[in-house]
């Protein structure tokens, strides 16, 4: 039996991580949800552009999980850009300044602060693409076989 993973259906989570999808598609970026890294840490959201660059983007739905997250260090050495997204009215100078920054609800989601690029270890990248191709591959044959 599977567990669902990720933000509650209908929460602020979930309408700010699927304003967020909306716009990395947008930006020609393939997003996927709930990404596992291999320090077996789980991202909200990572995104693979056509240059092979990652984007990881952590969502953030009160000042209270702003504040009790300690983790979000440890997913910097796995992406080349890396954002926290918020919503409207989410204080933003509360977000580091050397972070990225982007502003969504359900609809659409906007950069407001750019990420500075830092971009990730050769090797890692390769593991990480493969491993991001594998998991969106699995979740798709998914949807055709509930069994899978």
């Amino acid at each position: 039996m599977r567990i669902r993973q990720g933000p509650i259906p209908g929460s602020i989570a979930d309408g700010i991580t699927r304003g967020v999808i909306r716009l990395m598609g947008d930006m020609g970026f393939a997003p996927l949800t709930e990404f596992k890294l291999t320090n077996k840490r789980r991202v909200d959201v990572a995104a693979l552009d056509r240059d092979g660059q990652f984007v990881v983007i952590e969502v953030k739905s009160s000042v209270a999980d702003f504040r009790s997250d300690n983790k979000w260090h440890e997913y910097l050495d796995f992406s080349d850009y890396f954002y926290f997204a918020v919503d409207t009215d989410f204080p933003r100078d509360l977000i580091p300044d050397d972070c990225g920054l982007i502003i969504a609800d359900s609809f659409e989601a906007a950069v407001v602060r750019p990420a500075i690029q830092s971009p990730m270890n050769g090797n890692r990248r390769r593991t990480q693409t493969l491993r991001f191709a594998r998991t969106g591959a699995q979740r798709l044959s998914g949807c055709g076989d509930p069994t899978v």
